[in-house]
C-alpha cells in the first residue's frame, strides 16, 4: 500500500466492505413490527409513536456525533478535511457495521429486529471508534483507521454485551463501556504505533492556529449543548428527566471549574484553549454511567467539579509526560476527556450502587439494576445470578470496567501490532498531521504558504 495504487486498492476493499453490509441486510435484517403498517382492525395501531417519540433525542445524538466530534478535531490547522471527512466517512461505516453486529447479538427467529433504537444504538457504538481516532489523530491513514475501527466495533459490541448482559452492569450513558473502551482502545493503538526515540518530538503541523481553535470550539459548542441527550436517550421511565438533569449540571459544574483551574495552572495564568475545548466535557463523561441514577444535584455537580479538575490537570502534566517518557502521543487528549473521567464515573457507579435501596428506586429497580430484582424476564443468564444485593452490584460494577479496560488494552495491542507490522501503509513523520496526503487542497492555500515561507527564510 506504499503506492498511489495502493491508497486506491485501500477504498476498493472498503466498497467489497459495504457490499458484503447490503448481503447481510437483505438475509437477516427486517423492521421491527412498529416500523410495519398496522392491520387495519388492529387495536395497538398507535404503537409506533412509541419509536418516533425518540427522535428529537435521535437527531441530537446524530449531531453530537457527525458534527461535534467532526468539529472538534479540526483543531490541526492543516488536518481539517481530514477531521471533518473521515468523521463523516467512519461514522456512515461503523454505524452499518454496529446494527449487525449488536443485531447478531440479539437476534430473534434468526432474524435481527431493525427500528430507531437499533439506530440510535448504533449512533452511539460510533462513539467509540471516534474517540480512539482522537488519540492517533494524524498518525494513521485513513485506511488504518477504517479498518481499525471495523474491527473495534465487533470487540465493542460483544465487551457491550458481556457488561450489560451478563455482568448486568449499569451504564446508562456508556461511560464505561463507550468512553473507556474507546480511550483505551485507542491509547493501545497509539502506543503499539509510537514513534522512535529520534523522532519523538512534535511535528511541524502538529499545533493549532487561531481560526482552526475557533472551529474545534464549534464541535465543543455542539458536544456541550447535546451531551444530555446522549446520556439520556436509552434511559428508561423517569430515569430518563433524571439524566439529563444530572448530565447538564456536571456539565455546568465542570466548565466552571475548567476555567478556574485552567487559570491556575497555565502558563502567565492565561486560559488555555486546549482545557476550553476539552475539559469542559469532561463532566458528561464523568456522570454518564451514573446520570438516570438518584444522585441529588449537589452529587452530579460534585463529579463535574472532580472531573472538570482531573482533566484540565492531565492536559497540563500527564500528557507532557507520556509523550516525553513513554513516547505514547494522544494527539486530542482523549485519556483526559473520556478515560480518566469513565473511571470516575465507574468509581461513582460503585459507590452509588452501594447504597441502593428498593424503596428509593421503586419499580425502576428492575430498569435500571435488574440482577437486583429476585424475578425479572431477562433472557440472559446474569453471572452470579439474581437476587444481588447492594454490596455485591458495587462490586460488578467494578468489575465491569476492570473487564472493559482490559478488553480494550488487550484488543487496541493486537490491531496496533497489525496496522503496524502488516501490509498497510504508514504515514512518514513530514506527512503526519497532512490533508494534502489524501485530499485535494485548493491551489491557494498552497501557494500563500509558500510565499510564508519565503517571507520566514528572508527574514531569517
Amino acid at each position: 500500500m506504499h503506492t498511489p495504487g495502493g491508497k486506491v486498492s485501500g477504498y476498493i476493499v472498503l466498497m467489497i466492505v459495504q457490499i458484503i453490509f447490503l448481503v447481510l441486510f437483505w438475509l437477516f435484517v427486517r423492521y421491527e413490527k412498529a416500523a410495519l403498517p398496522a392491520p387495519i382492525d388492529a387495536e395497538d395501531a398507535g404503537s409506533a409513536n412509541e419509536h418516533v417519540s425518540k427522535y428529537p433525542q435521535f437527531q441530537d445524538v446524530q449531531v453530537m456525533i457527525f458534527i461535534g466530534f467532526g468539529f472538534l478535531m479540526t483543531f490541526l490547522r492543516k488536518y481539517g478535511y481530514s477531521a471533518t471527512g473521515y468523521t463523516l466517512f467512519m461514522s456512515a461505516l461503523v454505524i452499518q457495521w454496529a446494527v449487525l453486529m449488536k443485531g447478531f447479538l440479539h437476534m430473534e427467529g434468526g432474524k435481527i429486529s431493525l427500528s430507531l433504537e437499533s439506530i440510535i444504538d448504533a449512533d452511539i457504538a460510533a462513539a467509540v471508534p471516534l474517540i480512539s481516532m482522537g488519540a492517533l489523530l494524524g498518525r494513521t491513514t485513513p485506511i488504518q483507521l477504517l479498518c481499525m475501527s471495523i474491527f473495534e466495533v465487533a470487540l465493542f459490541a460483544a465487551n457491550e454485551y458481556l457488561a450489560l448482559n451478563v455482568l448486568s452492569i449499569c451504564d446508562c450513558g456508556g461511560s464505561i463501556t463507550v468512553h473507556a473502551f474507546g480511550a483505551y482502545f485507542g491509547l493501545a493503538v497509539a502506543m503499539m504505533l509510537r514513534p522512535s526515540k529520534d523522532e519523538n518530538d512534535a511535528g511541524k503541523h502538529e499545533g493549532a492556529n487561531y481560526v482552526s481553535d475557533i472551529f474545534a470550539m464549534i464541535g465543543t459548542t455542539f458536544l456541550w449543548v447535546y451531551w444530555p441527550s446522549f446520556n439520556s436517550v436509552l434511559a428508561e421511565g423517569s430515569g430518563g428527566e433524571r439524566a439529563i438533569l444530572n448530565t447538564f449540571l456536571s456539565l455546568a459544574a465542570a466548565t466552571v471549574t475548567t476555567f478556574v483551574v485552567s487559570a491556575l495552572v497555565s502558563h502567565e495564568n492565561k486560559l488555555d484553549m486546549v482545557h476550553v475545548q476539552n475539559s469542559t466535557l469532561a463532566g458528561g463523561v464523568a456522570v454518564g454511567t451514573v446520570c438516570n441514577l438518584l444522585l441529588g444535584a449537589h452529587g452530579a455537580v460534585l463529579i463535574g467539579i472532580i472531573a472538570g479538575t482531573v482533566s484540565v490537570l492531565g492536559y497540563r502534566y500527564l500528557t507532557p509526560w507520556l509523550s516525553s517518557n513513554l513516547r505514547l502521543h494522544d494527539t486530542c487528549g482523549v485519556h483526559n476527556l473520556h478515560g480518566m473521567p469513565a473511571l470516575i464515573s465507574a468509581i461513582a457507579s460503585a459507590i452509588y450502587a452501594s447504597m441502593v435501596t428498593a424503596d428509593d428506586y421503586q419499580s425502576e429497580l428492575q430498569d435500571i439494576f435488574p440482577a437486583m430484582v429476585g424475578n425479572n424476564s431477562t433472557a440472559t443468564k446474569i453471572m452470579g445470578g439474581l437476587g444481588r444485593d447492594a454490596s455485591t452490584q458495587a462490586g460488578y460494577q467494578l468489575f465491569g470496567i476492570a473487564v472493559t479496560l482490559l478488553i480494550a488494552i488487550a484488543g487496541g495491542i493486537l490491531a496496533g501490532v497489525v496496522l503496524k507490522y502488516t501490509s498497510f501503509r504508514n504515514l512518514q513523520k513530514d506527512e503526519q498531521h497532512l490533508d494534502e496526503q489524501y485530499w485535494e487542497v485548493p491551489a491557494l492555500e498552497n501557494k500563500e504558504e509558500y510565499e510564508l515561507n519565503v517571507v520566514d527564510e528572508l527574514l531569517l
